[in-house]
């Protein structure tokens, strides 16, 4: 059922005075923008009656420029339908906002063409090989630590990218992460990145490959978090998302580090403003493809604490992911994970991958199950961790960054085509 704008904020009134929630947490967050240009599923903006000025059938992408109303719509039906996230904003280009989103449509119809037809004749790989090193390695990943980072980043009263103060979790979370890396044998940096489209902050710890420096493994999660009512403010504890895969990638980082350096670079991201539009990961992911950077692979962890479809049983996202990284999961479960994996769909711009897939970068989203059983409480106050919840299950995800760190990062695989 379709809930209008006034209804959604008469709500979050209504709920404000129940609960009592303290002022600063409930402040209403006012609309930082008239209109912008995004990309989001075809489907999604013709269901809400959105304006599409450009779309590309075959990857079922549309053009639009929406405003606050129109964004809080999309988000609303990405809940109806079972997926969270819906649209990545486009930064305005000079001159006509249609001359490059046509451009980038079109390059996204063939990226996904050439996708389509690596799947109906398949590269196979190479089954991942069984290491001792990589096996007493994944022993020493914690579902403890995984609950107390969840339930840190949980406490904050909300992550939101607008917020009045949208980086004290981000400064305490790359203090938390230099504490963490001290003692080391990699050679690491740890730095914020500034955006142009969002005040908060990504956070990126880069470990200098030894022999191939300039080869790139991207491990990412977004940090922030928000409450879909008051224009995104009010109390968003992100428990599931996404606290969860922001600890992944955090704990898998940790063992990476005690371990000897990796050949490949690794870069561990936790991205700004995913929820207002993949604002932090497209930013960063087009000035990688201006730099010419050599991405090998990209892994999103968005979600990762809810077994809607049963304990050990993962969803592997087939659209806007890349099939050989899709066929190594594949063979990294066989070896390392030994749990059931489902191929889903979750429409474009979902998750941060979108970003690096456009850009022309291999991407896999491994998901805490498929689409239409995840967790429903995500976006409201409701997203903490709860007897729901599993760790266990959640642990699967830092094992699967852990390999990409020590297997993928020491290997020469690569995409072919």
């Amino acid at each position: 059922m379709k809930v209008s704008l006034k209804s959604l904020i008469l709500s979050s009134i209504l709920g404000l005075l129940l609960t009592g929630l303290s002022a600063q947490a409930h402040t209403p967050v006012v609309a930082d923008y008239d209109s912008k240009p995004i990309y989001a599923d075809l489907r999604d903006l013709n269901a809400l009656g959105i304006e599409v000025l450009a779309k590309d059938d075959i990857s079922q992408v549309g053009y639009a420029i929406i405003n606050p109303e129109m964004e809080a719509r999309i988000q609303e039906r990405a809940h109806q339908v079972g997926k969270c996230g819906g649209f990545e904003a486009l930064a305005p280009s000079t001159g006509s906002f249609l001359a490059d989103p046509i451009a980038g449509l079109r390059n996204l119809s063939l990226r996904v063409q050439k996708d389509q037809m690596y799947e109906m004749a398949p590269l196979k790989l190479a089954s991942v090989p069984k290491s001792d090193v990589i096996s007493a390695a994944i022993s020493q990943l914690s579902e403890a630590n995984l609950q107390a980072s969840v339930q840190w980043l949980s406490s904050f009263p909300n992550r939101f990218n607008k917020g009045t103060t949208p980086n004290v979790h981000v400064e305490q979370m790359k203090q938390k992460i230099e504490q963490m890396l001290l003692g080391t044998n990699v050679p690491y940096t740890v730095s914020l990145i500034d955006h142009t489209s969002t005040k908060q902050k990504s956070i990126r710890v880069r470990f200098e490959g030894s022999s191939k420096p300039d080869e790139i493994i991207v491990i990412g999660a977004h940090l922030d978090s928000i409450n879909q009512s008051w224009f995104g403010g009010g109390n968003a504890p992100g428990a599931d998302d996404n606290a969860s895969g922001s600890s992944n990638i955090l704990d898998a980082m940790r063992v990476a580090s005690q371990n000897p350096q990796p050949q490949r670079s690794i870069e561990f991201f936790w991205y700004a403003g995913e929820e207002s539009g993949l604002l932090g990961s497209a930013e960063i992911a087009q000035s990688y493809k201006k730099a010419n950077k050599n991405v090998i692979a990209v892994l999103q962890l968005d979600m990762t604490l809810f077994p809607g479809s049963g304990e050990m049983v993962l969803g592997s996202m087939t659209d806007f992911t890349s099939p050989w990284l899709r066929d190594y999961l594949k063979s990294m479960n066989s070896t390392y994970l030994n749990v059931q994996i489902v191929e889903d769909k979750c429409g474009y711009g979902c998750s941060d991958h979108a970003s690096w897939y456009r850009q022309g970068y291999p991407t896999l989203m491994p998901f805490e199950a498929t689409m239409k059983a995840m967790n429903s409480k995500i976006h409201t106050a409701n997203d903490v961790i709860t007897p729901q919840m599993s760790f266990k299950h959640s642990l699967v995800f830092s094992k699967i960054a852990l390999v990409f760190a020590m297997d993928l990062a020491n290997s020469d695989l690569k995409q072919l085509y």
